[in-house]
């Protein structure tokens, strides 16, 4: 069953499957018997998770910016940097009821037209739904964490994924290449987790040469200072701040804007 499932995963992406092939002897005499241990995981064994971890990397490699393919990587190499989060999280009385509750971002947990109806304009919660409504994007798109093998540890994943939006609304940057980038530099710097990385040092080979400059003088500096100064974000209870101004809870967090947006805002 874990190989049928596997060969699936692997006739997603041409890279995974050329290593599939190479592997595949190997992973049938090592696999590792495993239990399922939330809805969404997948066992795999040790010689199937080097296998994502390489397959993935070459894909994000090729396009840092390729979702599915950096969400593989950073499950398959972020234990470590998770195990840390998560205990930045439990020093936290934020961070530990959040780890208690398990609040879900989607829209099935929240109403986000009623939600932009009840918060008054200049309020995070009203900010939020207008970025979401703006860039024509929605926090059901995020891919489920599925190679976490533990269950504390993908929650803790997962939260990472949908609170990026909050991230966004908060630094006022956009969903454009060179934004996404200077907003993972940030993330690199607050989370430690190994796709942030792989996306901060090759995605801006995917820019121009003037956005190459701009993101190195302006964004960078910013990124490594804000996300090193700032609150630690992922013990921040977002959904318990949607009515409280923008400017106060960015003030709160120690979050500055980055020199590009400043004049924006």
């Amino acid at each position: 069953m874990q190989r049928v499932r596997y060969k699936l995963l692997a006739a997603q992406q041409p890279y995974l499957r050329l290593l599939a092939r190479s592997w595949s002897s190997t992973s049938a005499v090592n696999q590792e018997k495993k239990h399922k241990l939330y809805d969404t995981h997948i066992p795999i064994s040790n010689t199937e998770r080097a296998v994502l971890t390489v397959g993935s990397a070459f894909a994000a490699l090729a396009n840092p910016l390729r979702g599915d393919m950096v969400a593989t990587l950073g499950e398959t190499t972020g234990h470590l940097f998770l195990t840390r989060i998560r205990d930045q999280m439990l020093q936290s009385d934020e961070g530990r009821r959040i780890l208690r509750e398990r609040p879900v971002i989607n829209t099935k947990t929240i109403n986000f037209d009623k939600l932009k109806e009840e918060c008054a304009p200049g309020t995070f919660g009203h900010a939020y739904v207008s970025w979401l409504k703006g860039e024509g994007v929605t926090p059901d798109t995020r891919c489920e964490v599925q190679f976490v093998d533990d269950e504390e540890l993908a929650y803790v994943m997962n939260r990472y994924r949908q609170i990026h939006d909050f991230f966004h609304t908060l630094t006022g940057l956009g969903v454009t290449v060179e934004e996404e980038v200077a907003l993972k530099w940030f993330e690199w710097v607050q989370t430690g987790l190994p796709m942030t990385m792989l996306a901060s040092l090759f995605g801006p080979l995917r820019l121009t040469w003037t956005e190459r400059i701009r993101l190195y003088r302006d964004y960078v500096p910013w990124a490594l200072q804000c996300g090193a100064s700032c609150t630690p974000l992922m013990n921040v209870y977002y959904e318990h701040n949607f009515h409280k101004p923008l400017d106060e809870f960015r003030k709160q967090l120690g979050i500055i804007l980055p020199p590009s947006t400043t004049s924006l805002q």
